[in-house]
């Protein structure tokens, strides 16, 4: 059964939160009410603004509906089973995951369609797997094949685990030579479904890939890659490869960059022998960002589709200022994403007047373990103690460093909290 979040105790483990709010459940630190500024919590401290959040889930689900596409947004985003509840409260067909652990994760939580997108080859987890999928008859995982000796593996292990259901796989074309998984060509893709058909625990229910692999990507380039995965899909309908008892054929892709052209290429498929789950992946929209999805994601060329909203605020404090041109913060690389960009100053909070006014002249120019670096230009307004609030790049290297983050509406009321489990 689904673990009720809300009544996990609050203590040390949860960075950010007030101390006198230790012994408390979730769930009654949420009905509190308190503000995110003068509630007792410290800093650093992450926050996600409830409106967006929203904003963000009906985005993406309007966009599904508008198109007819499935949806498996990809939890190791997040890896916050409340989202993921929301997430399929707005639509979505399950949950993508990427590795074992995560699926038990979901499992816990009470997630039944799992999309899991790796060849999955680990004897341990396929007896598990096996195990899960023979005790719960509405459970159930596709995951990919890329390889006839992948295919091999999964094979033996649930031979050997005696599993009585059989697992469903999607055959992954790769991106181009030199991306990331993925059989190269069509020729290998049949290999490794001819492999599938010669087992009896493995059952052959579509295709799958992952576009923004795709070398120098780029409109032309990814749809040109995407039309050859719709092609190898009918071309297993019409040589009778999938499954006798199928109900449907799932054709599989799409991140958070690029599931515009994901539309427009499904919307092409023909018709095969059975309808099509047209599965969509794209998982960072649910917070955006301030960084590489701001830049990277398909509305910047739809806009008339919509827009999402950047989640993400990370509140730090000024701790030093020790010249005209420099402050530091107490947030560093502990609590920020830094993979591909730095924090973004958006906001400073006055420590004397708590008036929240644009961080204008300030920059965040490095990070340390746990201080974040500011550039102050001339008539800066920032002084030890000030909160500076910052913005985000890459959600997946954001949530992973909070285990409990505050779900904030725009007046700084905190309404609940997002659990994580990586």
């Amino acid at each position: 059964m689904p673990t009720d979040l809300s009544d996990e105790r609050v203590d040390h483990r949860f960075k950010g939160l007030p101390p006198d709010a230790d012994g408390l459940t979730v769930g009654e630190l949420a009905a509190q009410r308190r503000s995110l500024f003068t509630g007792g919590f410290t800093t650093p401290v992450l926050a996600l603004s409830a409106e967006s959040v929203e904003h963000n889930l009906r985005a993406l689900e309007e966009y599904a509906e508008r198109h007819g596409l499935a949806f498996a947004p990809h939890g190791k985003t997040s890896m916050a089973p409340v989202l993921f509840r929301r997430q399929i409260e707005h639509g979505a067909w399950g949950i993508t995951a990427a590795v074992p652990h995560q699926v038990r994760v979901y499992r816990a939580h009470g997630v039944d369609r799992i999309f899991l997108a790796n060849e999955l080859v680990d004897p341990v987890a396929l007896r598990w797997l096996s195990a899960e999928l023979d005790a719960h008859p509405d459970f159930r995982l596709v995951c990919y094949a890329d390889s006839v000796r992948g295919v091999e593996l999964m094979d033996e292990a649930l031979r050997a685990a005696g599993a009585r259901r059989p697992l469903d796989v999607v055959v992954e074309l790769g991106a181009g030579e030199g991306a990331r998984t993925g059989a190269r060509t069509e020729a290998e893709c049949t290999a490794v479904a001819d492999a599938i058909a010669a087992t009896t625990t493995l059952r052959l229910v579509g295709v799958a890939g992952y576009e923004a692999e795709v070398p120098g990507a780029d409109g032309d380039t990814v749809r040109g890659w995407l039309r050859r995965l719709t092609g190898l899909a009918a071309a297993f309908d019409k040589d009778g490869r999938f499954a006798a008892e199928l109900d449907e054929i799932v054709v599989s892709a799409g991140g958070s960059a690029w599931f515009d052209a994901v539309a427009d290429v499904f919307a092409e498929i023909p018709a095969l022998s059975r309808p099509v789950l047209k599965l969509l992946r794209s998982g960072a929209y649910v917070s955006h960002d301030d960084g590489q999805y701001r830049e990277k994601t398909p509305f910047n060329r739809i806009p008339e589709e919509g827009a999402l909203q950047p989640a993400f605020r990370l509140w730090s404090q000024v701790v030093s200022r020790p010249s005209a041109g420099q402050a530091f913060t107490n947030a560093g690389k502990r609590d920020a994403a830094y993979d591909l960009h730095l924090p973004e100053a958006q906001v400073v909070r006055d420590a004397r007047t708590g008036e929240i006014r644009p961080a204008d002249g300030v920059s965040v120019t490095g990070l340390s373990d746990q201080h974040a670096w500011l550039r102050t230009e001339e008539g800066a307004d920032v002084e030890v103690g000030d909160w500076v609030g910052m913005g985000l790049s890459h959600p997946c290297t954001s949530f992973d460093k909070w285990l409990l983050i505050p779900l904030v509406e725009a007046d700084g009321t905190v309404v609940d909290y997002v659990r994580t489990f990586f």
